[in-house]
């Protein structure tokens, strides 16, 4: 058993509860397949961030924060527990085949079977933060199961919006009406991260008096790609102002963007920022600002091979369902007044698993009695110091919509090895000084690949995560199922509303 993994976490977890005058808030923002490069303060020169490139100023930035899973429903399983995607069963995102018997593509494998809901009997991160005398209320995506495993069943008082659904697939999707039967219809093209942000604002004051706990996961920046006109038509003249064009490369068997120049996408991407700007002026104008941790990151890379092929993860490698580091780095920033120093950057690899014994130790709450945790606290690289040394897993037995095929990965330090299931190969990568991922180090260090490859089994053993098998199905003279044509060429974003 890996030793960092253990029954009732840090003592610091143990804390007795304060006094709910001086607990402090949390507000938390999860932003859906939003690439780490998509932030002006990750470098995006094209995407205009303003709200969140300030946070960062404010707060703490991280260069090295990884969604636990390539694909979503796992990270966000991740983040309300603290475990890793396997020890929960969730290892593929909800709505894809549960079982290998019902897989229909051409590939050499069978995916592992996963499961398709956040058990009921979870110890989530609401009901811990609910327990610990907290209001809590969710707006925007759940993705975590059918109806009665909705975010009222999982500790939250309030769900805005939270559904079975990956994305915003009701109504006129992105604006009203909506056709979500946890949000009621606003006025005719009203948007939707508008008024998500409106609904999280309205929380924050009707408990401004007491400790609230507000999980702001946004739809965007998810499929259907389509945007607010006016500003579909500032990134559409910025484009051309700038001279951009279109530049593709090749990941497997999928094209990948290497160039951020797509309008609609940057027109969600700066529709999220304002939404996120919305709430934190509101937790201004209550007064709030300095007893209100604000944490935001995302659930998986950006889109660079798939689906509209949106982003470009560049210097990066891959994108979301790829193992690569564009497909798990993502972005983070943390803001908490007194602790955090303006504009500090931290360079310690962290995970989804770790927000859950964060949060808990900043609230004073204690953890649920015997509950496993695999994340840790940040507490202290959040005051500035040093981590417990650890390695960071992903296990991803699956094969997404965006070419990346069943593999699983450990980062140790500055090194990451990713197996990859089809060939039973490893490839290593020091993702510290080559985060591209272009130079395989496994040949010429094979002792360090096989110190990290038998580290990773061990991993896979203690969490009892599932295995792939052989599709006996598979025929090498047809199409690769993992294979998909770009559609439609040419296209830097010319898409409507």
């Amino acid at each position: 058993m890996n030793p960092r993994h253990f029954l009732l976490l840090p003592l610091v977890l143990a804390l007795t509860p304060l006094g709910a005058a001086d607990q402090l808030n949390m507000v938390f923002f999860l932003a859906d397949d939003l690439g780490q490069r998509d932030l002006g303060a990750y470098g995006s020169t094209f995407h205009e961030t303003p709200h969140l490139d300030q946070l960062a100023k404010d707060g703490m930035l991280f260069t090295d924060a990884y969604a636990a899973c390539p694909v979503c429903s796992p990270t966000r399983a991740s983040i309300m527990t603290g475990q890793w995607p396997p020890r929960l069963g969730i290892t593929d995102y909800i709505g894809a085949p549960t079982e290998p018997d019902k897989w229909k593509r051409n590939t050499k494998l069978l995916p592992a079977p996963y499961t398709d809901r956040l058990a009921l009997d979870a110890p989530t991160l609401a009901k811990a933060m609910k327990g610990g005398g907290y209001a809590t209320f969710f707006a925007g995506k759940w993705h975590l199961g059918p109806e009665g495993w909705w975010p009222e069943d999982q500790g939250f008082d309030i769900n805005m919006g939270g559904i079975d659904r990956g994305g915003p697939y009701g109504g006129k999707k992105y604006f009203s009406p909506y056709g979500n039967p946890r949000l009621s219809d606003g006025p005719e093209g009203e948007h939707l991260p508008d008024r998500l942000a409106m609904e999280t604002g309205k929380f924050m004051e009707a408990n401004r008096d007491k400790p609230f706990f507000a999980y702001y996961s946004f739809y965007d920046v998810h499929t259907p790609l389509m945007a607010r006109e006016d500003l579909q038509k500032k990134y559409e003249e910025k484009r051309e102002r700038l001279g951009l064009t279109e530049a593709w490369g090749r990941e497997g068997e999928r094209d990948v963007r290497l160039v951020q120049d797509h309008a609609v996408y940057a027109a969600m991407v700066e529709a999220m920022d304002l939404a996120v700007g919305k709430v934190l002026d509101k937790i201004d104008e209550l007064g709030l600002r300095e007893k209100t941790i604000v944490i935001f990151t995302s659930d998986n890379g950006g889109l660079s091979t798939s689906e509209g092929w949106p982003t470009s993860n560049l210097p990066l490698r891959g994108g979301k369902g790829w193992m690569y580091e564009g497909g798990i780095r993502e972005p983070l920033i943390v803001r908490w007044p007194g602790v955090t120093a303006p504009g500090s950057v931290s360079e310690t690899p962290v995970s989804s698993p770790d927000f859950f014994p964060t949060l808990l130790e900043a609230a004073g709450v204690k953890a649920p009695e015997g509950q496993v945790l695999d994340g840790l606290s940040l507490v202290p690289t959040l005051k500035g110091g040093p981590l417990a040394d650890r390695a960071l897993f992903w296990h991803y037995p699956h094969y997404g919509n965006q070419g990346g095929a069943p593999s699983a990965a450990i980062r140790r330090g500055d090194h990451k090895l990713i197996e990859w299931f089809e060939e039973d190969k490893v490839e290593v990568f020091n993702v510290v000084t080559d985060p591209g991922e272009t130079k395989d180090l496994a040949a010429e260090q094979p002792e360090l690949a096989a110190k990290l490859r038998a580290e990773l089994h061990a991993w896979q053993k203690e969490v009892g995560a599932k295995s792939t098998i052989l599709n006996p199905a598979y025929d090498s003279s047809k199409p690769n199922g993992r294979a998909a044509e770009r559609k439609p060429k040419g296209s830097a974003g010319k898409g409507k509303k």
